[in-house]
């Protein structure tokens, strides 16, 4: 048995690896690439869960992340817009791994053309409709500017388009998930046939977790990156894009106080153990369900269980009706994380539920 004496990250090594293998099948048996992005697990040892499935290249979202697995990695996309301030470890990183870079703006193609010192693909950000980053799609001016500076370099190959439709974690449906795609995919499609003529070799990259896991099909598109898939989340869950058994991490957190009178008990287990994500769950603030503890991991969630107020090492969780008597002082509660990415983030480790520890970044 695991002895669990405080807040802790607990991993399912199976379910995780299952996660990698159905994503892993999708894309190929849809003939596109998988460039998985490892910004959630940050991990090597579950990085070689990938190359067990066949997975080459990869994704990250910050230079130290690409430093960090280019001990095990030779192709690896930093997605997340140059920061020129890294320019001497860009160059390192450039001179010993296929690197591919992320631009949306002349200024950094300008930058790069003028520091690089060795050869590196980039890609154009295309905004999606998240709104975050990037060029809008029909900003053809801007593009073209890109290009033909990008074309003035002996440094730089134009890889192709890439976007990421965050915004997709904002409905209410699988429905407007699929028409995010939808019109996603044709921004990206009508951009290629634009500039496939000059750059045969160009291609369309796109990433969310929510639309790569219900898509069924992803016609023209060449490259998937999703991330959070491979542990998925209560926010996944609560989009309709997992079901719980494709949940691959919770969190582990001692009870420490009941408050019977008012249906709340408190937890060790705070905005520093869980982030401070937040998801609305029938008209309720939530930031973690407790799931049944089952042997040799969890179940289903327990309804009407969920934690409704974070402070920074305190957790209040609902106490339901049913539970009332049976949970005590000393207890520890399996709980879904919200989103699993930033939750992960705040560890230097997991903790499989046999007992092993897989250090991460």
């Amino acid at each position: 048995m695991i002895n669990i004496a405080k807040p802790t990250l607990l991993l399912d090594e199976q379910k995780c690896k299952t996660n990698i293998r159905r994503m892993a099948y999708k894309a190929s048996e849809n003939d596109v690439s998988f460039r998985p992005h490892f910004k959630t697990h940050q991990s090597l040892e579950i990085g070689y869960w990938f190359k067990e499935e066949g997975v080459t290249k990869i994704t990250v979202s910050s230079v130290s992340m690409a430093q960090y697995f280019a001990q095990e990695w030779n192709d690896i996309l930093i997605a997340f817009p140059i920061n020129l301030m890294e320019i001497d470890q860009i160059n390192q990183l450039a001179g010993k791994i296929n690197l591919q870079l992320l631009v949306e703006n002349i200024e950094a193609i300008e930058f790069l053309s003028k520091k690089l010192n060795h050869q590196v693909g980039f890609y154009i950000k295309i905004d999606a409709g998240y709104h975050r980053t990037g060029v809008d799609s029909d900003n053809h001016d801007l593009i073209d500017q890109i290009l033909q500076k990008a074309a003035e370099s002996d440094k730089l190959s134009f890889t192709g388009f890439l976007s990421h439709a965050g915004h997709t974690y904002n409905t209410n449906s699988i429905t407007e998930i699929l028409k995010i795609r939808n019109d996603e995919n044709l921004a990206m499609l009508a951009l290629k046939a634009r500039y496939i003529a000059d750059y045969p070799k160009i291609i369309a990259s796109v990433g969310d977790t929510p639309s790569c896991s219900i898509a069924d099909h992803f016609s023209g598109i060449d490259e998937i990156r999703p991330g959070n898939f491979v542990f998925y989340d209560l926010m996944q869950l609560s989009l309709g894009v997992c079901d719980p058994e494709q949940i691959a991490v919770v969190m582990a957190c001692p009870i420490v106080a009941l408050h019977k009178e008012r249906n709340e008990m408190v937890i060790y287990g705070g905005g520093v153990h869980f982030s401070k994500d937040v998801i609305n769950i029938n008209e309720n603030q939530v930031f973690g369900q407790v799931v049944e503890k089952v042997e040799n991991g969890w179940g289903n969630p327990i309804p009407g269980m969920i934690v409704k107020k974070l402070s920074q090492e305190h957790g209040i969780v609902h106490l339901s009706d049913t539970l009332k008597d049976k949970l005590k002082i000393g207890d520890l509660l399996y709980i879904l994380p919200v989103h699993s990415c930033m939750t992960a983030d705040i560890y230097s480790s997991y903790l499989t539920i046999n007992g092993k520890t897989i250090p991460r970044l």
